[in-house]
């Protein structure tokens, strides 16, 4: 059983998502909180595998929120994205992915079980918008380094970094899937990142984008 923590300043929108995840035969819904001060003491109580987090909200936001969960509740944030000017913020501090208010609430359950089976929701649509931004910077100085990362897995992380898919990446450097996988978990160890999205923050702060 997935355990989800709903975290929305708007009561109706968290009533409506408590319904929708207790919907699922193997989801269920072990809190909800109004705020992120709220979220951070809740999620050390209930330990939710998954954090449907907002990022605007009094008192302490989504960002901030994220950044004193621990590392086992994978965080999923909940954005209008086009509105948004903080995705890039929210994965940096360690959130595995967004999802828009509006989505469907099948594609809703769907991402909740990829998120908790610790893969990262980032579209090409949100990549392609992350680097934008991160381009926009007035100083792009290399803030990681990707010492000890091999040439082909560099090939990989930039893939990955501009949103292509396993099977992609399979396609345009003619590996194995088990080959590309097993670079990504190489790439994981040693840039000590969590998951893809924190490979994608990575690739941007080290130069390789």
């Amino acid at each position: 059983m997935i355990k989800v923590m709903i975290v929305d300043d708007q009561a109706l929108l968290r009533g409506s998502f408590r319904l929708l995840v207790d919907s699922a035969p193997d989801l269920t819904t072990v809190g909800e909180a109004a705020n992120g001060r709220e979220a951070v003491a809740l999620a050390a109580t209930t330990v939710p595998d998954v954090v449907l987090m907002d990022i605007r909200m009094p008192e302490m936001d989504g960002i901030e929120a994220t950044t004193h969960l621990s590392p086992t509740s994978k965080i999923l944030i909940l954005t209008t994205f086009d509105l948004d000017a903080y995705v890039y913020a929210a994965l940096r501090a360690g959130a595995s992915g967004f999802l828009l208010k509006d989505t469907p609430p099948v594609e809703l359950l769907s991402a909740i079980r990829t998120i908790a089976a610790g893969e990262a929701l980032l579209a090409p649509t949100v990549t392609k918008r992350l680097i934008n931004e991160f381009c926009a910077k007035p100083e792009r100085l290399p803030t990681k380094s990707l010492e000890g990362v091999t040439d082909r897995e560099k090939e990989v992380l930039l893939l990955i970094a501009k949103g292509l898919s396993n099977t992609e990446i399979t396609q345009r450097l003619h590996l194995s899937v088990g080959t590309v996988k097993t670079h990504i978990g190489r790439l994981l160890h040693k840039l000590q990142a969590r998951d893809r999205a924190q490979l994608v923050i990575t690739a941007y702060e080290s130069g390789l984008v």
